[in-house]
């Protein structure tokens, strides 16, 4: 085996090995304890945002279903969304009320 060829594969398995030792990387969070996770509405009913145990979204408005669809990430009280047509918002939960984009959202009632 010549030299290049063979540095070439000590580089292929060392990096297979280090590949191998790295945790999988996931695009998807399991926050099912979390409490912030369920289903937030305005006051009318227009906008309900689903935020998923799995770390993703699912926001309708009105009679559209699945308006917005992408990922989001929880630190403390601020919430970050990262939307799959690419655009980027955020918020804050205040007192058990979801500010975001403008909007006040209430974490849906099971009796409405």
């Amino acid at each position: 085996m010549s030299t290049g060829r063979a540095r070439t594969t000590i580089l292929a398995a060392l990096a297979a090995a280090v590949a191998a030792a790295q945790p999988a990387k996931s695009t998807e969070t399991d926050m099912t304890d979390h409490p912030y996770v369920g289903m937030w509405v305005t006051e009318d009913r227009h906008v309900r945002q689903e935020l998923l145990a799995n770390g993703r979204y699912d926001e309708a408005r009105g009679t559209r279903q699945s308006a917005y669809q992408g990922r989001y990430e929880i630190d403390g009280n601020r919430i970050e969304y990262w939307d799959d047509t690419g655009f980027t918002a955020d918020g804050v939960f205040i007192d058990g009320v979801l500010h975001h984009g403008g909007m006040i959202m209430y974490r849906e009632e099971a009796d409405r």
